[in-house]
């Protein structure tokens, strides 16, 4: 008899359609192969269609904050349900750009350079920092969000009015641009499933080229590396999935400029909708959407 698997999308990020757009991806999938199915927003309702529907399991098709940023997987954990993807700390650790990145340096995995640009003090002199630690362009992004939300390219030109347009964070991460090429690489359980390359028609891989058709970003693969680059990358990825503690399901974003490999930084609950990256590197290697779904609904446990 197959599972009841109870689908947790939408919430309250700013990720909030593409949670949506997942969940639905993963809800008619299931419900194509005999599921039995429901889809539950992460609100006030909860608990109580937990209760009434009794899920053998809980696909987390949540983005953004309070999705997958450890939060929701703290309350799944007192649940004591199996639930999808990383777990409470990992989570947290991937979803803040500044823990991760100073996991990747201390590791020894190249990562952007970057200083924290603080709202609250002073940073007149923000423009001479950035000229004599990181020069530009730069990248301006928040801490705690994913899908490029809130990202911008700066010169010295633009960068004080992409400040204002971020001032609603406490703080943000002003990172060293990196050229380059697009590359990012999907992990299954201890399996590197393959790598991606884009080519976005935008300035670079942002909101409106992940999820929009119009964008008309050029998917490429298979990637165009030597053996030996592949390795490495494909290396990395596996290093880095392991020393955060993911489960599951991980992308990891990848800039490759002048023959290195800049980690820029790894998510935990990769997109399934029909533009997705992971979905179709599985795809390429002969795992179909359902089979990629059954695979992380068999993963899916508690105490992640």
């Amino acid at each position: 008899m197959k599972k009841r698997i109870l689908v947790l999308c939408g919430g309250i990020s700013k990720e909030r359609l593409i949670s949506l757009d997942t969940g639905k991806q993963v809800a008619n999938e299931l419900k194509k192969n005999r599921y039995t199915v429901k889809t539950c927003e992460p609100d006030h309702t909860l608990f109580r269609n937990i209760k009434l529907f009794k899920p053998d399991i809980i696909f987390n098709a949540l983005h953004g904050q309070f999705g997958e940023d450890g939060y929701i997987q703290t309350i799944l954990e007192t649940q004591k349900i199996p639930y999808t993807h990383s777990g409470v700390i990992a989570s947290s650790i991937a979803m803040d750009k500044e823990v991760s990145k100073k996991i990747f340096i201390k590791n020894k995995i190249l990562t952007p350079k970057y200083i924290k640009f603080d709202y609250k003090k002073n940073k007149k002199n923000i423009i001479k920092v950035i000229e004599k630690k990181l020069k530009f362009p730069v990248v301006l992004k928040p801490i705690n969000e994913g899908s490029s939300v809130h990202v911008y390219i700066c010169t010295k030109k633009n960068i004080s009015q992409n400040l204002k347009k971020l001032s609603t964070y406490d703080e943000i991460l002003i990172e060293e641009f990196i050229g380059g090429r697009e590359i990012q690489v999907a992990i299954m359980g201890s399996k590197t499933l393959g790598a991606i390359e884009l080519e976005p028609k935008r300035e670079f891989y942002d909101y409106k080229a992940k999820y929009n058709s119009n964008a008309k970003t050029k998917h490429i693969i298979p990637v165009n590396l030597n053996q030996k680059d592949l390795k490495k990358i494909m290396f990395v990825t596996r290093k880095v999935h392991q020393l955060i503690g993911c489960k599951g399901v991980t992308r990891s974003d990848f800039k490759f400029y002048k023959g290195k490999f800049y980690l820029l930084e790894i998510n935990t609950q990769p997109g399934m909708t029909k533009l997705s990256l992971v979905p179709e590197i599985a795809n390429y290697i002969g795992i179909s959407f359902i089979r990629l779904i059954e695979w992380i609904l068999k993963d899916a446990s508690i105490n992640r």
